[in-house]
């Protein structure tokens, strides 16, 4: 199973995460107390400007050069309050992008999408009498998933390679393929699962026939309840190994790829 590796990934991109959020806090917080710091210099050297020398203005000068500041249309920004905006902006930017990230890898689990158990929905008679009408796997695009009829391809519910993944003779598979993860289409030419890809390819059963893939496809747990079914797709269960092959299905027409 690949539970504990998905937790791995989502340990460590939380970590990423929590870096760069602390990295631009710290950018913000140590803005912040420059600011802080550079004020009451700011404001002595402003009354020490205003402060009458040894040579004072003639009358009315003081007047007319507050009067014509107050009437300016023009704010200078300093560099320090631009930069301290820009940090500002860049913290709210992460944010943002933070919470819709978090929102996204929890959203399929909240609406009883891909990560969670899926109810289909078809019952399974409808399901077994789509994939022998058309001659292809029953296809969940929301779940990311294949349903195939197992025991109509050859294989036996007693097969101890498959304990626990079927039900009634469905099975459900993962359409991502174990090597690098492209969507593996169904080829009805050739009644073999093949990935556009690198050229893996894949009995009916999802079982390693050729090209570079490691392993079978991936699994999902089916459970039938009534004419109800439902697929687990909260954990990904490893494909069967090189060399498995319970169905013995040859290629039945040319390949798609």
């Amino acid at each position: 199973m690949t539970s504990l590796a998905t937790l791995a990934q989502s340990t460590f991109s939380v970590a990423i995460a929590a870096v760069l959020f602390g990295l631009f806090l710290l950018l913000l917080v140590a803005s912040y107390a420059r600011t802080r710091r550079a004020g009451p210099s700011h404001r002595a050297a402003v009354d020490s400007s205003n402060r009458p020398g040894p040579h004072p203005r003639p009358p009315g000068t003081q007047a007319r050069a507050s009067a014509a500041s107050a009437h300016s249309p023009h704010k200078v920004v300093s560099r320090r309050d631009f930069f301290r905006g820009g940090l500002l902006a860049s913290f709210a930017v992460f944010g943002a992008q933070f919470g819709g990230a978090t929102i996204a890898m929890l959203w399929p689990n909240l609406k009883g999408g891909f990560g969670s158990v899926i109810t289909l929905p078809d019952p399974v008679g409808v399901i077994k009498s789509q994939i022998a009408s058309t001659r292809q796997p029953y296809y969940y695009g929301p779940g990311s998933l294949y349903v195939v009829d197992y025991e109509s391809l050859g294989g036996t519910g007693a097969n101890s390679t498959y304990a626990g993944l079927t039900d009634q003779g469905l099975m459900a598979m993962y359409q991502k393929c174990p090597h690098l993860g492209c969507r593996v289409p169904f080829c009805q030419q050739s009644q073999w699962f093949e990935c556009p890809c690198h050229g893996s390819k894949y009995n009916g059963a999802g079982e390693y026939e050729l090209g570079p893939a490691p392993q079978g496809m991936y699994r999902f747990a089916v459970k039938i309840e009534g004419d109800t079914v439902k697929v687990d797709t909260s954990t990904v269960v490893l494909g069967p190994p090189r060399g498995t092959d319970t169905i013995h299905q040859a290629a039945e027409g040319p390949f798609c790829v």
